[in-house]
């Protein structure tokens, strides 16, 4: 039976039907993100990643923040709107204004990868299906066209993505078209998705279908020789940004300000408590081992082991399945369609597991995928149960799908768009600690795969703004200015995953500035205001009814949600 409690709907407000005319505008703007986020009617389209692209996108923010200019909030939701959208509207033009939209490119989250990413989330039941997925490939040689005009246009200012970041996206392209890459998976593995089993393809659609992967394999094929002529040779050897713009980033991924230098003592404050109770839990483990011996025996227990990807999926979706049961009306409210949730396994093969949130409707459900790396057939589950915290129950799963489903309440910007990985993250890593707290990390072994996640984000914490502020390097490796050579010591020295994924992870956070911070950051503000309510309110405080005022703002920035939360805006 649901604990869901029945609200009457909200009428809208002038404030909603901006925010919602916001949202209809910006994703026709970029299909890709209608697609992400499960909205009708773009699907065959692909964003335009040019400089005129960018400017439309300039050009609808300040459309929509003169009307916000214009407009008085209502109650305390639209108090809410109003600032997040001020924040987050203005952030963009900040950004924007200083070209790095116009020069994205780095090894996990710019033009490239969003291209090809969006067809994960594509439906695949009909040959019609198929129909749309060929002809938005067909897009593809456009729409990485358009982003070539923004990197050469970038490239004229002197914007220009380090040189490490240029190399690692030749070098994907290379793995998106050879041929046992993406588009050649992409053709021989297509099938209906039927509620019967997988059924065939029309012989009509397939050849469609290969010759339109064929066309976007080759526009790859095309940027990646462009990458070497146009780019490469420019690019600077540097992987730091500067203080100047990492501040700005820092504020785009976390909706704060933090003091970047205190931030980093205490990111090294972070490190050092974790790595005490990583040799506490190890002596459990093994006595007397170091923590690198405990994690080896771990990896050896058959009882943590896990064989193929089947039993990797089923065990996922088990666990998921019995947080969303155990947590449902103790610690959480959890509506009816948010208690289902689907694992996957990724048609990629880059490593990693992450989350993408259910439609409007809850057509299409909220799902965790976990891309596995080639060759990797044997998975532990003492390292990978925390992770499944973060991203499903209580994590991104509960936080994300549960906005959506607040269509009672919030308007579909708020649900659908306002998001900010400080709030995202930053609630994840929560998650994973809360459910530390509630007893289900006992197992000496699932505790330490959640101190080795921990440990990974502090050290990220430490190397991201050390690297890009020019902070003196930590003592342990040397102290003096960082280097690639002593971000990866530091790296390896707190972090226990395997070389090739490691070196991704530093190359993600030497080309991403800002981000990858932004989870244990963002835990941290997240548990500043549960001490601050929990202080304010004293014996009355209720752990469920602060989750659920939480997280019925949505994700908004963080200091947005901090006054909202507290009763401080204006």
């Amino acid at each position: 039976m649901s604990t869901e409690t029945t609200i009457a709907a909200r009428p809208a407000t002038n404030l909603d039907r901006i925010a919602d005319d916001f949202l209809a505008k910006f994703v026709a703007l970029s299909p890709i993100t209608a697609t992400y986020l499960g909205i009708p009617g773009h699907d065959e389209e692909l964003d335009d990643f040019s400089p005129a692209g960018h400017e439309a996108h300039a050009a609808l923010r300040a459309e929509t923040l003169a009307q916000l200019d214009q407009v008085e909030p209502v109650d305390d939701i639209d108090r809410v709107t109003l600032a997040a959208m001020r924040e987050r509207l203005g952030l963009a033009e900040e950004t924007h204004r200083a070209g790095i939209d116009e020069m994205s490119l780095n090894v996990i989250a710019s033009p490239m990868q969003e291209v090809r990413g969006c067809f994960d989330l594509m439906p695949t039941a009909t040959d019609e299906d198929w129909g749309v997925i060929s002809r938005r490939l067909q897009r593809v040689p456009d729409a990485l066209r358009g982003w070539k005009e923004s990197l050469l246009s970038a490239s004229a200012k002197g914007n220009i993505a380090p040189r490490r970041q240029v190399e690692a996206c030749i070098q994907q392209c290379a793995d998106l078209v050879a041929d046992d890459g993406y588009f050649a998976h992409l053709v021989a593995d297509a099938r209906l998705a039927e509620a019967t089993g997988p059924g065939e393809l029309a012989a009509a659609t397939r050849e469609t279908l290969a010759a339109a992967a064929e066309a976007a394999a080759a526009a790859y094929a095309e940027l990646r020789g462009w990458l070497k002529d146009h780019l490469l040779d420019d690019a600077p050897e540097a992987d730091a940004c500067g203080q100047e713009r990492y501040a700005l980033l820092s504020r785009s991924f976390l909706g704060a300000r933090v003091d970047l230098a205190e931030t980093y003592a205490w990111g090294q404050q972070e490190v050092e408590r974790i790595t005490a109770q990583m040799e506490e839990v190890a002596d459990r483990i093994k006595p007397g081992s170091t923590v690198k011996e405990a994690i080896a025996a771990l990896d050896a227990d058959p009882a943590y082991q896990l064989h193929g990807t089947d039993e990797l999926k089923a065990w996922m979706q088990q666990r998921a399945d019995e947080a969303i049961a155990n947590l449902a009306g103790t610690h959480f409210d959890i509506p009816d369609p948010v208690r289902t949730i689907e694992c996957l396994i990724a048609p990629t093969q880059t490593g990693g597991i992450y989350y993408t949130g259910p439609s409007e409707d809850f057509s299409r459900p909220g799902r965790m995928w976990w891309s596995v790396p080639k060759g990797v057939t044997e998975f532990g589950t003492w390292k990978e149960l925390t992770t499944v915290y973060h991203e499903g129950v209580p994590g991104h799963h509960l936080q994300v799908a549960q906005t959506v489903f607040r269509s009672e309440l919030l308007n579909k910007w708020r649900r659908m768009l306002a998001w900010t990985s400080g709030h995202g993250e930053g609630w994840a890593l929560y998650a994973e600690r809360l459910m530390d707290e509630l007893g289900y990390m006992d197992d000496p072994g699932a505790k330490m795969g959640l101190l080795d996640s921990q440990s990974l984000r502090a050290a990220r914490v430490v190397i991201d703004i050390g690297v890009h502020c020019g902070f003196e390097a930590p003592a342990e490796v040397g102290g003096g200015e960082w280097t690639y050579d002593k971000a990866w010591q530091y790296l390896t020295d707190h972090a226990n995953q395997g070389e090739a994924w490691l070196r991704f992870e530093l190359d993600r956070y030497l080309g991403w500035p800002g981000q990858a911070p932004s989870y244990k950051i963002g835990e941290r503000l997240w548990m500043q205001l549960r001490d601050q309510v929990a202080e304010r309110e004293g014996a009355a405080f209720s752990l469920k009814d602060f989750h659920r005022r939480a997280l019925d703002i949505g994700g908004v920035g963080l200091d947005t949600l901090r006054e909202a939360v507290l009763g401080e805006l204006g």
